[in-house]
């Protein structure tokens, strides 16, 4: 690496020695020796562009003096300026130099400068003397050489964008080219084979990503633009039915349910700071569906009190009831469509089981109902719609789940508990099918107890170990833990031991995988 630094400071003497030479490009002399070294001076600036793209502007210069000297001696060579790809690497170093947020008036000049010489560059198609001696020499007519270097610029920066997307290239740094959002938006609306290769390009790199990271999918949805662009009621529509058939097809799968989660939290963010009123109705964005039900569920937790939130959540359970019940009855739509938005809006259903847990009380029958519902439709793609719409199904699990909270409220004082004690007391075993959803439901009920009860802390360990034996539960628990915690960190909802286990647990088991 120190090797690295010195041959290119030995470079960047030469080349700014070189630039001073060719900037008096008048003679024959002179330009044939910038053709003959083009190809080496290329080189130089990608080796360049490679060492500023890591730096912030202020290391630039601290670094190299001079090299706003440099770039604008080149920016102004016509001889160098006359190959797109000098330009387009040239773009890249001065992009490099721009301070994102200037803190003076000095970095605001730089900026400003900086932009007056892209704008040179751009502008250098123009038919000025130089340019059109050169192309003339080269055998071209101004008229056949103006448009193909355009366009092959054009294709090199697209290209160049394209694969630094396809790769995850560091956002922060990149920001080369970007269009303001309200383009964006026009372009999706006008054109939508570019609005779903934008969703493929969101699902690649969820798949390419590691698994059951919540932080990690947040920063690629937001990246993606689709959370603000889906403010728009038709593309949202879009967006929502490609997620629509991620889930069904995935049969229900965590780590859809939890991406199509994160993606509502980050589009609902969006739509408050796109406007202070909504500039559509809700009915645009959930047309199946109450009105009513949606306006409760699109309250985010952080703003109900939290002595609020069992009441709140028994509301959401006879709202939903109630639509259910309707479409079951002929009305518009079907059970799915309420099931579809409930996930949507999945952290009150996890609150759900954290309120049940934490509560001595009789547990509320509408608790009941909402926890069994929300795992109800996980039976299957050709079983789902019958299920959804059999009170009798939901009746059972309502039952299923009132049994296993008695078994574990019941323990949570115990001073001898075992983790088998507790595989027993809560049922675990009676199902053949681990993915069944009595099972997941069963799962998630112990994975709250052993967070919450005092007597849970203490074989959570061992209680995790019988659970996750195979890789497929494994990878459902690691999903469970760093959606709770993530959940926790956005809602504030502080419990340093209960924290300190869930990631003690999180650790331990991303080792095993």
């Amino acid at each position: 690496m120190a090797q690295d630094s010195v041959d290119l400071s030995c470079d960047y003497q030469f080349w700014m020695q070189k630039l001073s030479v060719w900037d008096q490009a008048s003679t024959l002399e002179t330009q044939q020796d910038t053709c003959l070294h083009l190809t080496q001076f290329q080189e130089f600036l990608r080796k360049m562009y490679e060492t500023l793209k890591d730096m912030n502007s202020n290391t630039i210069f601290e670094r190299f003096p001079t090299i706003d000297q440099l770039l604008a001696k080149a920016c102004w060579n016509p001889f160098i300026l006359a190959y797109d790809e000098s330009q387009k690497i040239l773009i890249w170093c001065l992009c490099c130099l721009i301070n994102k947020e200037p803190q003076n008036s000095r970095q605001s000049k730089l900026n400003s400068w900086i932009q007056g010489i892209l704008s040179h560059i751009l502008s250098a198609l123009r038919f000025d003397k130089e340019v059109a001696l050169f192309t003339q020499g080269l055998g071209y007519a101004p008229v056949d050489y103006y448009p193909g270097l355009l366009k092959n610029m054009v294709l090199s920066l697209a290209s160049e964008l394209r694969e630094n997307h396809l790769h995850g290239f560091n956002t922060q740094r990149q920001k080369k080219i970007s269009l303001p959002m309200s383009a964006v938006v026009c372009l999706w609306l006008r054109h939508l084979p570019s609005l779903e290769k934008a969703m493929l390009h969101l699902f690649e790199k969820l798949i390419s990503s590691e698994r059951n990271c919540l932080r990690r999918i947040e920063c690629f949805i937001k990246d993606s633009s689709l959370p603000q662009a889906a403010c728009h009621p038709a593309i949202f529509r879009v967006v929502d039915e490609m997620f629509r058939c991620a889930l069904l097809e995935s049969d229900g799968a965590p780590e859809i349910i939890a991406t199509i989660q994160v993606f509502t939290q980050c589009f609902v963010e969006a739509l408050g700071k796109e406007n202070k009123q909504l500039r559509f109705a809700l009915k645009t964005y959930f047309p199946y569906t109450s009105p009513s039900l949606a306006v409760v569920l699109l309250q985010d937790p952080q703003d109900v009190p939290r002595e609020h939130w069992l009441q709140t959540l028994k509301h959401i359970s006879e709202l939903l009831r109630e639509a259910v019940e309707d479409q079951t009855h002929g009305s518009r739509g079907d059970p799915l469509e309420s099931w579809f938005l409930f996930v949507h809006f999945g952290g009150w259903a996890e609150m759900v089981a954290e309120q049940l847990l934490r509560s001595a009380a009789e547990p509320p029958a509408a608790l009941l109902w909402l926890l069994a519902f929300y795992y109800s439709p996980h039976d299957g793609r050709q079983q789902r719609a019958q299920t959804m719409t059999c009170d009798l199904c939901l009746s059972i699990k309502q039952v299923q789940v009132k049994a296993v909270l008695g078994h574990l409220l019941a323990m949570s004082g115990s001073s001898s508990l075992s983790a088998r004690d507790l595989q027993t007391a809560a049922g675990q075993g009676t199902e053949t099918d681990p993915r069944a959803p009595a099972q997941q439901l069963v799962r998630r009920l112990l994975l709250h107890f052993v967070l919450w009860a005092p007597g849970g802390h203490t074989i959570a360990h061992d209680a995790i170990a019988l659970m996750a034996h195979t890789a497929e539960i494994t990878y459902e628990i690691i999903g469970f833990l760093d959606q709770t915690l993530y959940r926790w960190d956005r809602l504030g909802i502080e419990s340093p031991r209960s924290e300190k286990l869930a990631r003690e647990l999180l650790k331990e088991l991303r080792t095993q995988v």
